[in-house]
């Protein structure tokens, strides 16, 4: 009971972080605006299955009822209601502070010594809303992230390049430019003028993209006011992600430095139409630095971009294994430390610019307090699938297992930096969040080269790489530390799988999509099988999974012999070629699985599809 109105505890709402030491009385008619997350209305999405924009709003949107419920009951107590997005399950609400207060159980102050708007302890909801709130954010608005760009002293600086000299030196897919796909990026600050990105695309010699600026929760592009810190990531991110994919649209978003801002910006980005093919964040802030409920709807709106086909690069952070947290433990940073989003992690370069021929690359780490790669192992999520057998280490000192971060890497350190300009002047800046818009237009360009959405990319970029094997697509960087962590042979906790090698990665992608779907080679006059068990012959049985799991619905059940049961399937290792129509219940579903597997539909009727696979066999889907 709050103020008269029962209410139901929210779980993960307690704040992280340091409370400020005094706080002073928030007056009860400031204005807030928060947002409020609903929960899924069934299991999650399978973010390795690419779904259609409509079809994933229709099946893993908010349910209307709830939408309803949450409404209604909200402007009954007196809330205003902005805005709803259904398909990303939010809706953002506005209040006098002591209304929402009331609603949501929170205890709101102000810290005098910087102005921000605090809460302290943990959150409610009205009972009635007990099952279908998942998280309420923004109510506290100081800072949620931090930029991940460096800057070195001038004399520091030993060498520099353009992107277009990086698109040499990791070999960038050749005939790719971004044409037909949108980069989304997101902002926490700062902004950008179009003279600065005029003149930095002329001087590369290069017409940029279109870039287009969109305000989330009432933020706006804001140039001009901080070269060194804001702007700076700002122009950097887009100068770099439209350099490398200059035919591309680049879209930034531009939010509150806040929870909920982060959220609506990624969720904004994610829901867009058209799709983008990457969003890239180069903001974030320790684990424990996010309270469990906005950490679960950040990661869960990354799953949802993945499962649009989106993928999401994250800086790793730039102050090594600490991840500058005063205790000076390990810490990995979030949201890179997501499962569903591509870490990015850092090296030191010396390379020619001009043929991309390569010296060495080694971790970045410049000494304590003067920027290190992020990396390490997360405290909030568990290993996934598609790290077990990589040799993620436990976190050093708790010994506790976790998700390995980062995934990849790229240059980094700001004394072998990107050239930029911010503010109207040039200059070197690095830092992971350089990696990230690097990689961010790198998949783009992989996505115009596979000719399909590539979403949750870290299962086809680990495939069956084992611990100290070089994954394929990769230059493994073996030299150096991060403070707790050290690179060696294979995945490791400073660089990941390591560099790209961008035409290797596109033969590795297709590779990974023709193993992960059936080999069939299927006349059109050819059997139909149905009502049995089929038995299909494939590449690789476990990157088969989620092509057949799609078309069935079922869960896989492994065999001795190394068979797997989905369904009414056995796939069995690829032994010979097999010629076979197979029936399904819903073509729709068929095509879309096909597609996200790395295929192409060749026809498609009422009654059937002829699809092509990237290895070039096709086969035949029927409903009779």
């Amino acid at each position: 009971m709050h103020n008269g109105l029962t209410l139901s505890a929210l779980a993960g709402s307690a704040v992280a972080g340091t409370a400020p030491a005094a706080t002073t009385a928030l007056a009860p008619d400031t204005r807030i605006e928060a947002t409020v997350v609903l929960r899924r209305p069934g299991a999650a999405p399978d973010p390795t299955a690419v779904l259609p924009a409509a079809d994933f709003a229709a099946a893993h949107g908010a349910a209307p009822d709830d939408v309803a419920l949450v409404t209604s009951t909200l402007v009954g107590l007196g809330v205003q209601v902005l805005w709803v997005q259904p398909a990303a399950r939010l809706v953002r609400v506005a209040g006098r502070a002591d209304v929402l207060a009331s609603v949501f159980g929170a205890d709101l102050a102000v810290d005098p010594a910087t102005g921000f708007r605090v809460r302290r302890g943990d959150l409610a909801v009205p009972a009635a809303l007990g099952d279908v709130v998942t998280a309420v954010l923004g109510l506290d608005d100081r800072p949620q992230a931090r930029t991940r760009t460096s800057t070195a002293d001038p004399r520091a600086v030993s060498t520099s390049y353009s992107p277009l000299d990086l698109a040499k030196v990791y070999d960038f897919p050749a005939g790719t430019d971004g044409t037909g796909r949108t980069i989304a990026i997101v902002e926490l600050g700062g902004g950008f003028g179009q003279d600065d990105l005029d003149a930095y695309f002329s001087g590369l010699g290069i017409t940029g993209p279109t870039v287009t600026a969109v305000g989330v929760d009432g933020a706006a592009n804001v140039p001009g006011k901080d070269p060194d810190g804001a702007d700076g990531e700002v122009l950097l991110d887009i100068e770099v992600a439209g350099a490398l994919a200059p035919k591309a649209a680049v879209v930034v978003y531009f939010a509150p430095n806040t929870d909920a801002g982060f959220l609506d910006a990624v969720s904004q980005a994610a829901h867009a139409s058209p799709t983008p093919a990457a969003i890239s964040i180069s903001w974030g802030q320790s684990e424990d630095e996010w309270s469990e409920q906005a950490r679960t709807a950040l990661d869960q709106a990354m799953a949802d971009a993945a499962t649009l086909g989106v993928v999401v690069t994250a800086a790793a952070g730039d102050d090594g294994s600490t991840d500058r947290a005063t205790d000076q433990g390990v810490h990995a940073d979030f949201p890179a430390s997501s499962p569903h989003a591509l870490a990015c992690g850092g090296t030191n370069l010396v390379a020619d610019p001009s043929s991309g021929t390569v010296t060495s690359e080694t971790v970045w780490n410049n000494g304590v307090g003067k920027g290190a790669t992020g990396g390490g192992v997360s405290d909030a999520f568990p290993v996934p699938s598609w790290q077990a057998g990589i040799g993620v280490p436990t976190a050093s000192g708790s010994g506790k297992a976790g998700r390995g971060v980062p995934d990849v890497a790229a240059v980094a350190d700001p004394t072998t930096g990107y050239q930029v300009r911010v503010d109207g002047k040039d200059a070197v800046i690095g830092g992971t969040s350089a990696v990230a818009p690097l990689w961010a237009a790198l998949a783009t360009r992989l996505t115009q080269a596979l000719g399909t959405p590539l979403g949750l990319l870290q299962p086809r970029l680990y495939g069956s790489t084992t611990a100290g094997a070089v994954a394929p697509g990769f230059r493994d960087i073996t030299a150096g530390t991060n403070g707790a962590y050290s690179a060696g042979p294979g995945w490791d906790a400073c660089t990941g799988l390591g560099v790209p090698v961008g035409s290797a990665l596109v033969t590795a992608l297709r590779g990974s999509a023709a193993a992960g779907s059936p080999v069939l080679l299927v006349p059109r006059t050819g059997p139909v099988v149905s009502g049995s068990r089929v038995r299909v012959a494939v590449d690789d049985v476990v990157a088969a999974l989620p092509l057949y799991r799609a078309l069935t619905g079922a869960e896989p059940v492994r065999r001795d012999d190394g068979s797997v049961d989905v369904g009414t399937f056995v796939l069995v290792p690829r032994g010979a070629r097999e010629g076979v129509t197979l029936v399904v219940d819903d073509l729709r579903v068929a095509a879309t699985a096909v597609v996200a597997a790395g295929g192409s539909v060749l026809e498609e009727t009422s009654a059937g599809l002829v699809a092509r696979h990237p290895d070039g066999a096709v086969f035949t889907y029927a409903t009779a």
